[in-house]
């Protein structure tokens, strides 16, 4: 190979970004291990999801926490003034070290990062309580029924991780759990579990795992799938396992905001609806023996003047000879 063809070959890689330059966020953007937050599922939007995300997360947030607080890493002109009058070396130092204040990247309250999936983002939180926090957005969706956003489906809190195998979920949640579940706690409980772009967790096994973690924690712990009072959320994604414990699962809809938003349709009353059921036939069963009553009641008196004429006939003849 000549020496033009691999000097083109050179610039090839570097201008198809080969070797390391397409790993550069890598570890800063995705979701990672020891990371709280929350998932949020949409359809086929993603950029628009996470403008939505960012709208609806800080409208509660400020009513729960506040305003967002971020540091000014600004100096005064006043610390100007005195830098002069310090010595140079002093003056030197607090320089250095208000630019490396100025250069640090301030963790914001919330952060879109990288979830592994499609459809799914995660948003990153920071000094607050992702349950309660998705919980109280959640509550007032169901309350007032009015919608808030368009593309977003289900919006998933993320209070532990851990890497997602079998193993590593059990050891994880014996301790995790315990808050919920351990004696003297106790409650019906269901799981909800999901995978992506992960093949090596059984969903069965996994289910089955951690039921029988719950149950040894309390045995007074029981499985309830209609209306439990606690739902345990595992999502797996790729090497990561997102989880958390969260209450009106089934009333808020498995967390969708867009079905959480729509009325209540009233279930039909089965013991009612039995009840007219059995009023109605034993109704028409009266009707029916009445019906039979008059039936019969015509056939006797029919039968009894039929008698009554032969009696007269025979009198007649009687009468007659």
């Amino acid at each position: 190979m000549s020496a033009a063809q691999n000097e083109s070959r050179k610039r090839s890689k570097k201008r198809y970004g080969s070797g390391h330059h397409g790993k550069r966020w890598k570890g800063s953007r995705e979701l990672e291990v020891g990371m709280e937050g929350i998932l949020i599922t949409c359809n086929m939007n993603e950029r628009k999801c996470t403008a939505e995300a960012f709208n609806l997360l800080n409208e509660y947030a400020e009513q729960l926490y506040g305003p967002e607080k971020l540091q000014e890493n600004a100096g005064s002109s006043s610390d100007e003034e005195e830098a002069e009058e310090e010595d140079v070396d002093v003056a030197l130092k607090k320089e250095v070290a208000q630019l490396q204040a100025s250069g640090t990247k301030q963790e914001r309250r919330f952060q879109a990062l990288d979830s592994g999936a499609n459809n799914v983002i995660f948003i990153r939180t920071q000094n607050l309580e992702s349950d309660k926090l998705v919980h109280h957005i959640l509550s007032d969706l169901h309350t007032t029924k009015k919608k808030k956003s368009r593309v977003i489906l289900r919006m998933l809190p993320v209070t532990g991780t851990c890497k997602a195998f079998q193993e590593d979920m059990v050891k994880y949640l014996t301790t995790f759990l315990e808050p919920w579940f351990k004696t003297p706690n106790c409650a019906t409980y269901q799981i909800a579990f999901k995978a992506r772009n992960s093949s090596h967790n059984k969903r069965d096994e996994i289910i089955k795992s951690i039921a029988g973690l719950v149950g040894k924690l309390n045995p007074k712990n029981k499985v309830d799938l209609t209306n439990p009072e606690l739902t345990i959320i595992v999502e797996v994604i790729k090497a990561v396992c997102c989880i958390s414990v969260v209450k009106d699962y089934t009333l808020y809809r498995k967390y969708n905001v867009q079905e959480v938003v729509k009325d209540d349709v009233p279930k039909p009353d089965v013991t009612a609806a039995k009840i007219d059921s059995n009023t109605t036939e034993k109704k028409e069963k009266d009707d029916a023996g009445e019906t039979d009553k008059e039936k019969n009641k015509g056939e006797d008196n029919g039968d009894k003047n039929e008698s009554e004429d032969k009696k007269e006939a025979d009198n007649g003849e009687g009468v007659a000879e």
